[in-house]
């Protein structure tokens, strides 16, 4: 296993906020995770419950609350900080989501992660 750099998309192609998945490698078992924006900042985790170890989402790039202040997974309600990935609510709370390398260069979202689960 390998640590390999994507490019998400463009920054000002996100919504704000709002987030976006991505996954590196191929195969049965990519790396999957997401990319969340606010502001100019722009975080990123492993999209991986740490309540059960399912994705948090059901629904395509869909990982915010109603007022979009929170990450949530949305089997069990378990609710994540946007700027630390620590579960502050539901299932899970006490412990932190995998967060994942991120940076914004030239207005395009770049991430750093293994190739492989």
């Amino acid at each position: 296993m390998s640590n390999v750099e994507i490019v998400v998309g463009c920054l000002a192609e996100l919504e704000n906020p709002g987030c976006r998945e991505f996954a590196i490698g191929e195969g049965d078992w990519p790396f999957r995770g997401f990319v969340v924006r606010q502001g100019d900042e722009v975080f990123a985790y492993q999209n991986f419950c740490v309540h059960v170890g399912h994705p948090l989402n059901w629904s395509p790039n869909k990982f915010l609350t109603k007022d979009k202040k929170a990450i949530i997974c949305a089997s069990h309600g378990a609710t994540y900080e946007i700027e630390s990935g620590n579960c502050f609510a539901g299932p899970g709370a006490g412990k932190t989501l995998r967060s994942v390398d991120v940076s914004v260069r030239d207005g395009v979202v770049f991430v750093t992660g293994p190739d492989s689960m």
